[in-house]
């Protein structure tokens, strides 16, 4: 017969350590993204990016001197709703 023994107090300790981490990632989110953040974030080119979505009126950017700027949370929010009106292709 197979018995096993779990140590609650354990697996708390590991549980807390996972959320804190977890916690510390989403305080440290960048609040703005830079072209090349963009492109880190989304593994686009730059050249894809202003080809496909850059000039969208609804994609939100802000020119800071002679850089652009893109609040990161309403980034993403604009890359998911642009991705869903994207044609699909499927392969077979």
């Amino acid at each position: 017969m197979l018995s096993v023994h779990i140590d609650q107090d354990d697996i708390e300790q590991k549980f807390h350590e996972e959320l804190r981490k977890h916690l510390d990632e989403i305080q440290n989110r960048t609040v703005f993204w830079d072209m090349k953040e963009l492109c880190r974030q989304t593994c686009m080119s730059e050249p894809f990016v202003k080809e496909q979505f850059f000039f969208d009126q609804r994609f939100p950017k802000f020119r800071v001197g002679r850089k652009w700027v893109f609040p990161a949370k309403e980034t993403e929010q604009f890359l998911v709703t642009w991705l869903k009106e994207q044609p699909t292709t499927y392969i077979k």
